[in-house]
């Protein structure tokens, strides 16, 4: 039975700004509870194996907007299912991920999923991904670009700005996928002998899946529990402008947003109402179910300190794990084991292991019970920037043990670096019977706190700052030199190029325009052919380069 909220409930407005009386039902509410007669699903494939079988449903879930305003309305998904053996659990996990439509080989039913099939086998329950959340490409208004991703809800949202038309926001039929997936794995294993009904779910994804995974938990109560992943973004306006605040610029992992100019309208009303409407913070009252937040402490997209923004206003049971030297795409990590233990402690019905800490005078104490198998503090220094994504500072967090004090609590021995800023987080395994310890660490601190950017404003025109690496000092200055007219022969000529030299490095700024695709892609060539090293992209506000804020 799907959850309809009846009562009004006090929540944490997206800022931190006075509490406010939400209504019973948002408008995301309204559309996710909808009834959909395109509602719909068949099995269209069976995969036999050893010991989990897989079967792979084809799911229409809704169509969204109108042939009008967009080229493909009917929403259609593969819920890739993995069936254990031997299963008497009526708990499922599902798993929302992504995918296009038009990605070849996506027309005809996809084999088993092994990530799947190792979460049914190692924990004797359904487990199920949902393919191609958001349905992607999508063309809007017949203007011939195909979207995906970032870009398909950027341009949606510079649409609500415009508008003020909630149809249009991405999240509400990515939430109505979810939950339509719930409805046909209930129907689905109803209609089978060999498992239990499934009634209840664990539910998780990552990134914008992430953001919906939270959603969801707020809008079904069939959800027990959830795990959002690398989607650190709670209270979105605080989060990206703390964002800001520390780099000077926009990262280009959130390029889309600054594209369709998001960024640039950070005050605009209607981006409140926006956040007042899908982020996840306006729904904390409602998320009292366990949660596991599964963050990388080396985001692309997000400060590995932005948990600060939401952890202590979260209701229920909730366990923290950043991961260390892992960036948006967790590649490489054991976060999966992470999220494995902690389903199969839920559908068991047993309480994870417990982790608490405070922060007092810049020292951060932790207590976890029952006692760990191993603790460890995980530190990571950037001498120039408040800056540790992976992909600018690299995998640089290094691990050193801990040991408990006398009254069993943990303290993390770290003092404020000479030069630049260091993060640092303490993290514990726990045994709790399955395949890989189950490991939870406390929120990422960066010291000294302290914003370098802080009075710089976010929301002017933006302008491409590329920066590289020469040989030497002289190379740099030869290469800034030559820019202009290279560029020129390779058909770039902004109206204005701006450069800096820092020692070896070469910064070059320009403002940027609907060709800023190509206008990047002549500049990382040329500068790839003169072999200045890692070319790096900063978004910025206004016509000014940034230099990182410590000086060589």
């Amino acid at each position: 039975m799907r959850m309809r909220w009846l009562t009004c409930v006090a929540f944490a407005a997206l800022a931190m700004s006075a509490a406010a009386e939400p209504p019973a039902a948002t408008v995301l509410d309204e559309y996710v509870n909808a009834p959909d007669d395109s509602y719909s699903w068949q099995v269209a494939a069976t995969h036999p194996g050893e010991h989990v079988d897989t079967v792979v449903i084809d799911l229409v879930s809704q169509h969204w907007l109108t042939p009008e305003q967009v080229d493909r309305t009917e929403w259609r998904h593969w819920l890739v299912v993995a069936i254990p053996k031997e299963t008497s659990v009526n708990a499922a996990l599902l798993f929302i991920g992504g995918g296009s439509n038009a990605a070849p080989g996506e027309a005809e039913p996809p084999g088993p999923n092994e990530r799947m099939i190792q979460i049914a086998a190692a924990t004797g329950t359904v487990a199920a991904e949902l393919r191609m959340v958001p349905n992607q490409p999508l063309t809007f208004h017949g203007d011939g670009q195909p979207r995906w991703e970032d870009d398909l809800i950027g341009y949606a949202w510079a649409h609500y700005l415009e508008t003020g038309d909630p149809a249009w926001l991405p999240r509400g039929p990515m939430v109505k996928s979810a939950v339509r997936a719930m409805d046909a794995l209930e129907e689905f294993s109803a209609g089978r002998d060999d498992i239990a009904n499934v009634s209840r779910f664990v539910v998780a994804g990552g990134s914008k899946r992430g953001w919906t995974t939270w959603l969801t938990g707020a809008m079904d109560s069939r959800v027990v529990a959830i795990a959002p992943i690398v989607i650190d973004v709670l209270s979105v306006d605080a989060s990206m402008r703390h964002h800001f605040a520390a780099y000077g610029f926009w990262a280009p992992a959130i390029g889309n947003y600054v594209a369709h100019g998001i960024m640039q309208r950070m005050d605009h009303p209607r981006l409140a109402e926006i956040y007042r409407l899908v982020d996840p913070h306006a729904y904390l009252h409602r998320l009292t179910i366990p949660k596991l937040v599964l963050n990388a402490a080396g985001d692309q997209f997000f400060l590995p300190d932005s948990s600060q923004f939401y952890w202590n206003d979260l209701r229920g049971e909730s366990y923290l794990r950043y991961v260390a030297n892992a960036d948006h795409g967790m590649d490489g990590s054991d976060a999966l084991h992470t999220l494995t233990a902690f389903h199969s402690l839920m559908v068991r019905g047993e309480k994870p292991p417990q982790l608490s800490w405070t922060r007092t005078d810049g020292t951060l104490t932790a207590l976890a019970t029952p006692k760990p198998q191993a603790a460890r503090l995980w530190q990571a220094t950037n001498p120039r920037a408040r800056d540790f994504r992976v992909e600018t500072l690299g995998r640089e967090y290094v691990a050193s043990p801990l040991t408990p004090n006398q009254d069993g609590t943990y303290t993390a021995p770290v003092t404020r670096p000479g030069q630049g800023w260091s993060a640092y987080f303490m993290e514990f395994d726990w045994d709790v019977g399955a395949a890989a310890p189950f490991k939870l660490t406390t929120e990422v601190v960066v010291t000294p706190d302290d914003l370098p950017f802080s009075d710089k404003p976010p929301s002017l025109p933006p302008s491409a700052t590329v920066t590289c690496n020469a040989s030497s000092p002289e190379a740099a200055k030869q290469l800034a030199g030559d820019l202009p007219d290279a560029l020129a022969e390779a058909g770039f000529t902004p109206h204005r190029l701006d450069t800096k030299l820092d020692g070896a490095d070469l910064y070059l700024n320009w403002p940027i325009t609907a060709r800023v695709g190509e206008e990047l892609q002549a500049v990382r060539t040329y500068l790839a052919r003169q072999q200045c090293d890692a070319p790096a992209l900063q978004l910025e506000s206004g016509p000014t380069i940034t230099l990182p804020p410590v000086p060589r």
